[in-house]
């Protein structure tokens, strides 16, 4: 062996380290801050804007973590937003009929705790039963993930409406809108971060050290390579959009909170959002691929991008537009990755 080649085996780099998604979006991200320091270094950097950004990315960040496991598995969730908005509507509902209001006085206290703790658990067990339902489907009849899940949006925001009958509902106990807008007590640290991070923390454990999250890397690597080696592909199709759903729930109690209201079109531009999030971190979209990682600072990366755009008094419009532009360009980028390892190898093979 050359000295070299010692030499490179000694200095190899960690997997981390070379995942050239991870790297270009840390390099997006230094890119960002250094224009804002030029452009709006007192707004941009100041403790109130990054602890607004805090309390604005964990809803839709959560949102892409159930987009990130379906699509390793090789499928998507189009209807993570109509869970979103039915779980937070049920939840709203939930409280509004349990808690007792006049005006911001709550005449039954005793009632504030049972109430929310009722509330969540219907999120998410309402959210679990809809990602069940929409695994099923894929898994059993075999059908197109995008066109069920997006029939599963219509149905989940049509249930929402029907329950609503189009009014928002307004108004919940205070207890219920501190889960996304309060601090932990005597510091500036929000409760939805620490939700965001307990959140993460369990998707990565189940999807680097379980059995099931090797399963829904194996299902979305070759489902039919699966199949054949005994695993269970309509279990794994229904646990894994089950997750997401569960994941869809979590979020809507937490977009509920933030915006202290439920109706059927909260969030509508994030599905387009969480799909940018996963794809720009290194989701690939034939499944099989990716790390939890890449989608955590793919949604830090966004925040930062759309914070920058609020504070440069950029439009909503320009905003969707900039948003679509990185999507393709994320596709573009996923794709030319992927393919870099294969075409080295056969520059080396052919040499």
């Amino acid at each position: 062996m050359s000295t070299s080649e010692k030499k490179g085996k000694g200095m190899r780099l960690p997997g981390v380290m070379k995942d050239s998604h991870i790297l270009t979006i840390i390099g997006l991200m230094l890119m960002v801050a250094v224009i804002m320091l030029i452009l709006k270094p007192d707004a941009y950097f100041s403790g109130k804007n990054l602890t607004s950004m805090i309390f604005q990315f964990p809803e839709y960040g959560i949102l892409a973590f159930g987009m990130m496991v379906c699509m390793i598995a090789g499928g998507i969730d189009l209807s993570l937003v109509g869970i979103m908005n039915l779980t937070g509507v049920l939840a709203a509902l939930i409280l509004k009929n349990m808690v007792q209001m006049d005006g911001t006085t709550v005449l039954n206290p005793g009632m504030v705790i049972p109430a929310i703790a009722l509330a969540i658990l219907v999120a998410i067990v309402v959210g679990a039963a809809c990602g069940a339902f929409n695994g099923f489907i894929i898994g059993y009849f075999n059908l197109p993930a995008m066109l069920v899940t997006l029939c599963g949006l219509q149905l989940y925001t049509g249930l929402a409406y029907g329950i609503t009958g189009g009014p928002a509902i307004n108004g919940m106990c205070d207890a219920f809108k501190n889960i996304a807008n309060g601090t932990i007590p005597g510091t500036s640290i929000p409760w939805v971060l620490l939700i965001f991070i307990a959140v993460l923390l369990v998707v990565a454990f189940i999807m680097k050290f379980t059995i099931f999250g090797h399963e829904i890397y194996f299902l979305g690597s070759n489902a039919k390579a699966a199949m054949y080696s005994g695993i269970n592909t309509l279990r794994v199709t229904v646990l894994t959009y089950m997750f997401s759903g569960i994941l869809g729930g979590v979020s809507g109690i937490l977009i509920t909170s933030h915006l202290n209201s439920a109706k059927s079109s909260n969030g509508s531009t994030y599905t387009l959002l969480t799909l940018l999030i996963v794809v720009l971190g290194g989701i690939h979209p034939d499944g099989g691929r990716g790390r939890v990682l890449g989608v955590t600072l793919s949604v830090l990366l966004l925040q930062m991008i759309a914070n920058a755009f609020t504070l440069m008094h950029v439009s909503q419009n320009a905003k969707t537009f900039a948003n679509g532009c990185l999507l393709i360009v994320a596709l573009v980028l996923s794709v030319i990755l992927a393919n870099r390892p294969a075409k080295k190898k056969n520059t080396a093979s052919a040499s």
